[in-house]
């Protein structure tokens, strides 16, 4: 889940919830949207592999 924060800049967010905050968990800030998406399939790359 990708937001984009206030300075521009894009964050991966976790799909679920952290059950002991209750808030998604940061997986990384990056400058550009592409970055992001990015990242966010190496991330689930990894999840499977």
């Amino acid at each position: 889940m990708i937001r984009k924060l206030p300075s521009g800049k894009y964050r991966l967010y976790s799909k679920k919830k952290d059950p002991k905050t209750g808030k998604r968990k940061n997986l990384g800030t990056f400058n550009s949207r592409a970055a992001a998406e990015k990242h966010e399939r190496a991330v689930q790359y990894f999840k499977r592999h």
